[in-house]
């Protein structure tokens, strides 16, 4: 594991030193009243089988994550200082140097890796009113730049991020970030983007309004910026639409991003739109996606892009690439199997702009059971199975299976 740098140790210290009581008594009541832990503990088989690569014909791991995410209380009840933690293990079941490189684990093809990894993070946090500060660990969630948790650990990154919610139905959010620790890796690193080049900045800022606020039939206006330093910058609008059609729930999101890429001066403008409608257990969508430019759609490596048909293995962002998708959800509830929930979904796309290509397919299944009662209860088992056929990254069958459950500790 490598050891924290001296800016997050320091941070670390000085948050606790300033949440202490300055009299030698007990700990502030509400930054320890308030705090809240929990251990979620997560077992990962993961299997993708090449079809017709001889020189590769599989990736296959089996690992064993436990994920600690504490919150302290703030100084003075709802605002003030506070302090917040995680820390990540991962431990490696099964594994060999032919099977390698899934991003379960630190390896690659040819080199299985440590028996372990791990990695910790500090999040150093103010409060007044309804505008928080958080310095440290971040976990960022917005459209220019979704943090991703698809493999064994999550992914986490490291900077400052300011969110204002001082306005009812208005959320601001400004955020810098510095490094980033991969989905399989202990080290903090400069960003990586999917199209190549790194970088130790991402800046991002913007904001979301939604009327009527904090209604079911509602609609939402996004503006968003991001910016990896050196590598690309990316202007966003989003419109989310929700409302209520008698016994049916329909919804619509429209994203659109204007991309320019430093490298090549070239630039991408992505287009996405879901469709839902949903009634009782059954929730039917329709997604199109057009990655219209010379370039394929970038975003940071291994994060998760805000665009309705980046799916389990393929994100249909090529340059030019044009996509469809059927996608159907049930909730067996309704058939007398409370906790289980499945979905399958097909996506197609065509007019890709690369020499060797032109048409790809993925075809998803994914199931989650959840324990309902018993001494097991609140344990989950998911299933996740995918068939992909492109011209680009040739033909593929996939298998995870992943349990979970998670242990409150406060």
């Amino acid at each position: 594991m490598k050891k924290l740098g001296k800016p997050s140790a320091l941070a670390a210290a000085v948050a606790l030193s300033l949440t202490l009581p300055s009299s030698p008594g007990a700990l502030a009541s509400p930054f320890v009243d308030d705090a809240s832990g929990s251990l979620q503990l997560r077992n990962y088989y993961f299997n993708r089988d090449f079809r017709d690569t001889g020189a590769r014909p599989q990736a296959e791991e089996w690992a064993q994550g436990f994920i600690f995410r504490g919150k302290s209380g703030y100084s003075h009840g709802d605002q003030g200082l506070g302090l917040d933690v995680h820390a990540a293990l991962g431990l490696k079941l099964a594994s060999d140097d032919d099977h390698a490189g899934t991003a379960l684990l630190p390896n690659a093809l040819g080199d299985e890796g440590p028996d372990s990894y791990s990695h910790i993070t500090f999040t150093a946090k103010a409060k007044i009113s309804e505008t928080e500060l958080k310095v440290g660990g971040l976990t960022p969630s917005v459209p220019v730049l979704q943090a991703s948790d698809i493999r064994l650990l999550p992914q986490t990154y490291t900077g400052a991020a300011l969110t204002m919610n001082e306005i009812s139905g208005l959320a601001l959010q400004a955020a810098q970030l510095r490094e980033f620790n991969q989905l399989n890796s202990t080290n903090r690193e400069d960003m990586i983007a999917n199209i190549g080049g790194t970088s130790d900045r991402f800046n991002y800022f913007g904001g979301a309004y939604t009327f009527p606020a904090q209604s079911s039939d509602s609609t939402t206006l996004g503006l968003w910026r991001g910016d990896l330093d050196g590598v690309y910058d990316q202007n966003m609008i989003n419109l989310l639409h929700n409302m209520t059609l008698g016994d049916w729930k329909v919804g619509a999101n429209l994203a659109y991003f204007d991309s320019d890429i430093e490298a090549g001066s070239t630039d991408n403008k992505m287009k996405s739109v879901m469709l839902s409608a949903g009634t009782g257990a059954h929730t039917f969508r329709l997604g199109y996606q057009h990655s219209d430019g010379d370039s394929a759609f970038p975003y940071i490596a291994l994060s998760n892009p805000y665009v309705a048909n980046y799916i389990q293995i393929l994100d249909f962002g090529r340059p030019d690439e044009k996509s469809w998708q059927a996608r159907y959800d049930l909730d067996f509830a309704t058939l007398g199997v409370p906790g289980l929930k499945g979905l399958v979904r097909y996506v197609s796309g065509d007019n890709i702009d690369i020499a060797v290509a032109d048409k790809e397919w993925e075809r998803d299944i994914d199931f989650t059971y959840t324990v309902q009662n018993g001494p097991l209860k609140n344990v989950s088992i998911q299933w996740r199975n995918a068939m992909v056929r492109s011209d680009v990254a040739g033909d593929i069958d996939e298998n995870r299976l992943i349990l979970n459950y998670t242990i409150a500790l406060r």
